[in-house]
């Protein structure tokens, strides 16, 4: 399987997207900004820096700012190019390379969205290490994933150029590798149920977070030792 260089897609990632998801929502935005206000709902304390690991063009990096507007905003990735065109976006957060620029701050709040399933299943564990290595002794982490329970979610994936390399990853097994590398998983919930035309019954998916059919799921870990 070939890995996917998400250099080569600098200038059309958010169209690629958009044309991806428009059956679910034409507003692509939505994607974006619904995860971080599960950030900001569930952050036990206003977060002084939150980094997103692997923040590409940088599609979330508006919300964090606009929904944490006290806190630092970082972002990272090994997109060179990716990093770039986030930089010209974004010119408030701060943003470095990954395996080149050398970071030795540590985060309140770390930020994963749909990163681990272009990480090779043997690297999963070390990435994650990595990232427990950023959290503060009291940090908390929030890794959104696909759903590979949901058949639209996975033509979706079957279906998308920069998704080539992707291996879906089950709650079950990010759970069991969040603990191998240190961390407590304290929920898992299910997200993404009700597309455009049906968008009158969003209300309902909290009430759904438990049932493993939404387009999505998120994993919310902090570190193990740290106070409940």
């Amino acid at each position: 399987m070939k890995k996917v260089d998400f250099d080569d897609y600098q200038k059309t990632y958010n169209e690629l997207l958009r044309n991806q998801v428009r059956f679910f929502d034409k507003n692509d935005a939505y994607f974006a900004e619904y995860k971080v206000k599960i950030l900001k709902k569930l952050a036990r304390k206003r977060p002084q820096r939150i980094l997103e690991y692997g923040c590409g063009v940088g599609r979330n990096l508006g919300f964090l700012r606009k929904h944490f507007p006290g806190s630092e905003i970082y972002g990272c990735d090994i997109s060179g190019k990716s990093l770039e065109s986030a930089a010209k976006e974004h010119t408030g957060t701060r943003l470095f390379a990954l395996g080149k620029d050398d970071i030795t701050k540590k985060f309140d709040l770390i930020f994963v969205a749909n990163v681990m399933h272009h990480i090779a299943p043997e690297l999963r564990l070390t990435a994650l290490r990595d990232i427990d290595r950023m959290l503060e002794e009291n940090g908390s982490l929030f890794i959104f994933e696909h759903n590979p329970y949901n058949p639209v979610t996975r033509h979706l994936v079957n279906t998308c150029p920069f998704d080539e390399d992707a291996v879906l990853v089950k709650p079950a097994e990010l759970k069991s590798l969040l603990s191998a590398a240190g961390m407590h998983v304290k929920l898992v919930h299910y997200t993404l149920f009700f597309p455009v035309f049906l968008k009158w019954l969003r209300f309902l998916e909290a009430f759904l977070v438990k049932v493993p059919m939404g387009g999505q799921y998120f994993v919310y870990a902090r570190k193990k030792g740290a106070a409940s």
